[in-house]
């Protein structure tokens, strides 16, 4: 069983972006509760809760490829 070094490089790449979106997600929300009364007020919270889902989907799907990429056993068998 070997790793799978192209996998884990993807994985790794949606980590990093995935790490990108846990400082911005919270910050935007924190801009938007600081600006209640601004019209854009809803807007910039839902673009800062999608920016948040994001996050969260994101670090599960980077895990489960990290995963995949050191665990996953390959099917070496050919033809079957």
């Amino acid at each position: 069983m070997r790793t799978d070094k192209n996998l884990l490089v993807k994985g790794l790449k949606y980590l990093s972006i995935t790490i990108g979106l846990m400082f911005l997600a919270p910050t935007v929300i924190y801009q938007a509760f600081k600006n209640q009364e601004h019209p854009f007020y809803w807007p910039v919270l839902i673009i800062g809760l999608i920016l948040a889902i994001g996050a969260i989907a994101g670090g599960f799907y980077s895990m489960k490829i990290i995963m995949d990429a050191l665990f996953q056993k390959k099917d070496t068998s050919i033809g079957e």
